[in-house]
């Protein structure tokens, strides 16, 4: 047998590994209504109230245009960040996690698959944005596809990592939500994820200026409200790395597959 005829023997099971535990994750999520709400159709309520709430214009376009913006990266936040803390916490706690590493599944296809799952809901999340803002309030569609799904997965890369992290410093399934949110509400507030933070107290302000989000809402605004391509935010671009590194290392470092002692 060829060499090239074993690595492909090798690969279909993992393949089918791969693809059935994402297809899991897929049923998993869209069967829980409390994530299918809170998760997927939360942000495009908030969509339809504060698009009805908002008027005028804001950086020589119409404001709801940023108010899309501004969904779409909370949307990523909320989807990555905190969808992905919770569910991590909530496995490691109820020994699923544990139980899956008795299993034949590898690690890596785990994690992997979850991740892609996110990725995935967020996607579909993003595209019912765009589509329910072109219905309600006639805000265009991106002209540049290519810039904005660089976008989306660069930010879905970074609250990835970060949700990871913070799932591994929360020890309880008990106030996993709790915990999570009260992280992300204030910092999509702060960050321009519900709309303009131009009227913000200066202190208000400063303290955004160090938040991941307000960085990856500032890269969809470049793409979506002015049409230009993701490279055009070095700055943005660079601190959403920077915070997703230190995710990175800090998930790695301290996950955990089995519950905590009590």
């Amino acid at each position: 047998m060829s060499a090239e005829a074993i690595r492909l023997a090798v690969g279909r099971p993992a393949r089918r590994l791969f693809v059935h535990q994402l297809r899991t994750e897929q049923l998993v999520f869209w069967r829980s209504r409390e994530a299918a709400f809170f998760i997927f159709i939360f942000p495009l309520l908030l969509f339809v109230l504060l698009g009805s709430v908002y008027d005028g214009k804001f950086q020589h376009v119409p404001v709801r245009w940023a108010v899309l913006a501004g969904l779409v990266g909370y949307g990523c936040a909320n989807t990555s960040f905190a969808g992905l803390a919770i569910q991590l916490v909530l496995r490691r706690e109820s020994g699923v996690l544990k139980r899956l590493r008795s299993t034949p599944l590898p690690s890596a296809t785990y994690i992997v698959a979850l991740l892609v799952s996110t990725l995935l809901v967020f996607g579909l999340q993003a595209l019912a944005l765009f589509l329910l803002g072109r219905v309600l309030y006639g805000t265009p569609f991106p002209s540049d596809i290519g810039s904005l799904v660089a976008t989306l997965l660069i930010g879905s890369a970074a609250f990835a990592a970060l949700g990871t992290a913070t799932a591994m410093a929360i020890r309880s399934a008990e106030g996993s939500s709790a915990a999570v949110n009260f992280v992300l509400l204030p910092m999509a507030f702060l960050s321009g994820g519900f709309g303009p933070t131009t009227g913000y107290p200066a202190v208000l302000r400063a303290i955004g200026d160090v938040l991941p989000l307000t960085y990856f809402v500032k890269l969809v605004n470049a793409v979506y409200l002015h049409g230009h391509g993701f490279w055009t935010q070095p700055e943005a671009l660079l601190v959403l790395a920077g915070w997703g590194v230190a995710g990175l290392v800090l998930a790695v470092r301290n996950f955990e597959w089995e519950p905590r002692e009590r």
